[in-house]
């Protein structure tokens, strides 16, 4: 599975922290919402086309938080 974008809402520590990630394998594409930091608790969401999962992405990353998207490293050959 690659890693394509990730989002976080700039908050630091386990309560305040929420990322949101965009990935995909193949033909499949998967969005995972995460609060609470690498130990919390997530929600994934599959989908068969990038434009659908980008529009959950959207659809997250609405509301008062001052999100931002993180670079992601290209994949190693």
């Amino acid at each position: 599975m690659e890693q394509r974008k990730h989002w976080w809402n700039g908050k630091w520590g386990r309560i305040a922290r929420k990322d949101v990630y965009l990935r995909v394998s193949g033909d499949q594409w998967y969005v995972e919402q995460r609060a609470g930091g690498a130990d919390g608790v997530s929600h994934f969401f599959e989908y068969d086309s990038e434009d659908a999962a980008l529009d959950t992405v959207r659809a997250l990353l609405n509301g008062p938080d001052e999100w931002r998207e993180l670079s992601v490293r290209p994949p190693a050959r």
